[in-house]
């Protein structure tokens, strides 16, 4: 016989959140692989230019969701285990794991909000600086090498040039953009590449926020119960 009461009730609403923690570290690990396997992002983060290369930053954050998703299953996995057994090992162990994992998130997100514009301003850096040199360049195989990357980012962002002047010229005078009728004019691709970006770690940051809030539930909850049992006659 175990716990009773309110206590057995946190026990299987613990139970829940952890079921619907795991559930969320599942869904984490599936975003951040689709966001590493993204025909848009892995176009434009696998291009060199000579020596010049699009920044890693973006990768190395979407790595870490990996291991983040990764570790909230086992931990998910460790919390429902030990509210069903009521192990207050188990328990103590799930909650110093939670404590650490929201460490760990907060810190993420600090970092995140500070450093938001900086995959960004990378890769437009990396774009000015290839479509520079191929405008400056003489030799005919540089020169269409820098097309060949310029082309990447024009037809996956489906735009033309730094800004507005240069896109109306290089759509007029070359064929690296994509087409359009005479009309039609392309965005930027310094607004493109912002925007982007911009979408992806919105994204990152409701889904850290939904399991931000999972997680302070999940900590009360293992603590009361953790509590319970050993307050409980039985034991």
């Amino acid at each position: 016989m175990g716990v009773e009461g309110c206590t057995k009730c946190i026990k299987y609403m613990l139970f829940f959140f952890n079921f619907i923690f795991w559930l969320a570290g599942c869904v984490i690990l599936g975003v951040s692989l689709w966001l590493r396997h993204d025909q848009k992002t892995s176009s434009l983060l696998n291009l060199k230019y000579e020596d010049a290369e699009a920044p890693s930053t973006f990768y190395i954050s979407v790595y870490i969701l990996i291991a983040v998703g990764a570790v909230m299953m086992f931990v998910g996995f460790l919390g429902c285990y030990g509210a069903i057994q009521e192990s207050q090992c188990l328990l103590g162990t799930f909650f110093a794991c939670l404590v650490i994992l929201f460490a760990c998130e907060v810190a993420a997100g600090i970092w995140g909000f500070i450093h938001k514009d900086k995959i960004s301003k990378e890769l437009i850096n990396f774009y000015d600086s290839v479509y520079d040199r191929g405008a400056a360049e003489s030799l005919a195989d540089k020169k269409q090498a820098a097309a060949g990357v310029l082309k990447v980012f024009h037809e996956t962002l489906h735009c033309c040039g730094k800004d507005g002047l240069s896109s109306a010229f290089t759509g007029f005078v070359t064929d690296l953009c994509p087409k359009k009728t005479l009309m039609e004019i392309h965005p930027s691709c310094h607004s493109q590449i912002k925007t982007l970006f911009n979408e992806k770690i919105y994204l990152i940051g409701i889904a850290a926020l939904v399991v931000a809030v999972i997680m302070i539930f999940e900590m009360i909850f293992s603590m009361v119960l953790c509590c319970g049992i050993r307050n409980s006659p039985v034991y």
